[in-house]
């Protein structure tokens, strides 16, 4: 950095000892590379360095939690033989380029006094999935219970569904399904 603000002095000297002999030839590259190294000796006192930046996209690469099918399911069984839930299934698909339908059931050994399904329509964001809209559905003394919903997305990202299934007829047994994800587009 020294030597840079040495060199700075000498082209000014040197502009200086032109300009008094009547030499003008050589001073306007030497004043613009006086000011180029002016600026570049200040960047490095400041510590600036440049950077490049990219842009990305959340579509660049299919990762292992999506899918480029139209369409994804999950199903998911107790961990240990329930006596009361048995299963929890959750499907995607693409319906059109803002159209998505999703599908949740819940599915009990026998009638059971309470049955819970929750869906969760995940959006995919830069830093990761989140929560884009949810519904709570619950019924009473049956063996299982769905719900299917067509619902409108803004398309160029990614649609997983997350599904919480329970059942209880009085202990509560419950499980969770995660669907990849779809792109809409």
């Amino acid at each position: 950095m020294i030597v840079i603000f040495i060199y700075y002095c000498r082209i000014n000297y040197v502009k200086d000892v032109y300009n008094r002999k009547g030499s003008d030839r050589i001073s306007k590259w030497k004043r613009k590379l006086s000011v180029g190294l002016a600026i570049g000796t200040v960047a490095m006192m400041l510590n600036f360095s440049p950077v490049m930046i990219q842009a990305s996209s959340i579509m660049d690469k299919v990762t292992t939690t999506e899918t480029t099918e139209d369409h994804a399911e999950d199903t998911s069984y107790s961990l240990l033989r329930g006596n009361h839930l048995n299963s929890g299934t959750v499907k995607v698909q693409r319906l059109s380029s803002n159209e998505i339908a999703i599908y949740g059931l819940t599915q009990c050994h026998h009638v059971c006094d309470e049955v819970y399904l929750y869906l969760y329509l995940e959006r995919k964001y830069p830093e990761g999935y989140g929560t884009y809209k949810y519904w709570k559905f619950t019924d009473n003394n049956v063996t299982s219970l769905s719900r299917g919903l067509n619902v409108a997305v803004p398309s160029g990202t990614y649609y997983r569904v997350r599904g919480y299934h329970a059942a209880k007829d009085g202990s509560k047994e419950s499980t969770s399904t995660l669907t990849s994800g779809i792109l809409i587009n």
